[in-house]
Parts: C-alpha cells; structure tokens; sequence
C-alpha cells in the first residue's frame, strides 16, 4: 500500500463518515470499525493503544502502521519517535520488528536453500533475487560470513514477481537436485537446467511482501531487525558482535 494514498484516502473518507466511535470500552473496535468502513479492502491486524497518550497504533495485514485518535477521526503516517535517556528510538521500527520475527518463526525452516556455519554463532535470513548485481555480491562472500560463524538461510524474492525470467530461474535453483550447488552457479552468471517441481518461491516472495521486503538483498536478524542492501561480511560480522 502506498502510505501516502493511504493517508488521504482515509481522511477524506473518514470526515464523509459522520460522528466518531470511541465509546468507552470500546475504542479498538470503533476504530477498526471507522477505518474499515473508509477504506474498502483494508484488514486490520490489530489496534492497540501506543506509548504515546491519546494515539492508538493500528497494524494492517500488509505492515503498514498508521496512528489515530481515539475516534478514529484523525490519523497520524510514518513512524513514532521517542526521546530516552540514550537519545532517540524509533518506536514505531522496533514493534515491526517483534511483527518480523513472528511472522519469521510462523513460517519454519522448511524449503530454504541454507549455508550453514560449521561454528554457527548467528543466523540471518536473507531474501534475495538471483539476478540483483548486490545480491551476487552478497553472495560471492558467504563462505566468509560461514567462517565468522553466520549461517546464511536464503528466502525467495524474485522482484519482478511470478512467471518472469528470475521467478522462473528461482524455482530452477530450488527444483535442482544439488540446491546449495545451483544457487551458486545461477549467482555466478551461469546458465542453470531448467526444472519444475512443487515448491515454495510464491510462498516465500509472499512472506517477504508481508515482513516489508522493497528490495534485495534484504537481510532479517533474529531479533526482527531489517538490513536493507549489501553489507560486507566482515561490517556485518561486525554488527552482529562476532569480532
């Protein structure tokens, strides 16, 4: 969903709407009620009172997170900060964060292309295209982040979606009777058999759309956290505490 037309189209159809909810007791439900009725199509995953007094922080099935009051009437877009002791946080990224892990773990282990750590110390779960130039490199540098001790789980997200050339290559790599093999073939340039089988490329490219995948490589932490782009092995072993 693009935020912005989110944005507008929820407030111009919220003020047609009439008298606000937010009868005691009931807030949650009132807004859920407001904005569903505003936006046709919109599921609301949850909504919950935030940090902030008087703001209500309302959770869409696709991971957009927008703020209202407890009316429903007014909505705030983008993300929530909070001044600490330590300077500022990100309020707003840390609850996607906890949503990504969740969504993360429902899903499993089952049908990755993995690399393991032979001295495992951490895990990143990386959703990457076969023909991104960055993904490639991310790649070239996976039996280094091996050697640091980070396993590396690959995830599916052919950006130009199903039934195109890189959707298509993916489902190769992942039908191939040597999976870890082709995948490193296919990252090199090179010409992978073509192969069909049941798999989980849709399935995987989904879940990345759910978590807030907009482009590749994008590297999911344990803790939920989102490295968006390329980072070398050794800034990245770095990051994660290992040197």
């Amino acid at each position: 969903m693009n935020v912005k037309r989110f944005f507008v189209t929820v407030v111009v159809a919220v003020g047609v709407l009439g008298s606000p909810y937010g009868i005691a007791g009931d807030v949650e439900d009132g807004i859920s009620e407001r904005l569903s009725g505003a936006v046709p199509g919109l599921k609301i995953l949850s909504v919950q009172e935030s940090e902030a007094k008087g703001l209500y922080e309302v959770q869409s099935a696709n991971g957009e997170t927008v703020y209202t009051t407890s009316d429903g009437q007014y909505l705030l877009t983008g993300d929530l900060l909070k001044v600490t002791d330590k300077g500022i946080a990100n309020v707003t990224e840390e609850a996607r964060a906890g949503q990504r892990q969740k969504a993360m773990e429902g899903y499993g282990k089952d049908g990755l292309i993995t690399f393991k750590a032979s001295n495992e110390k951490a895990v990143i779960d990386v959703f990457t295209d076969i023909d991104c130039p960055y993904c490639r490199k991310l790649h070239d540098e996976v039996q280094q982040l091996n050697e640091y001790g980070i396993t590396v789980n690959y995830y599916a997200y052919p950006r130009s979606g199903p039934g195109q050339p890189s959707f298509v290559k993916y489902e190769s790599v992942w039908c191939a009777e040597d999976q870890k093999a082709a995948m490193s073939a296919a990252k090199a340039g090179k010409a992978v058999p073509a192969a069909e089988c049941e798999n989980p490329v849709l399935e995987q490219f989904q879940l990345g759309q759910r978590v807030g995948v907009t482009g590749t490589p994008a590297i999911l932490l344990e803790d939920g956290n989102i490295v968006r782009g390329y980072v070398p092995a050794k800034s990245l072993a770095e990051g994660l505490g290992l040197l």
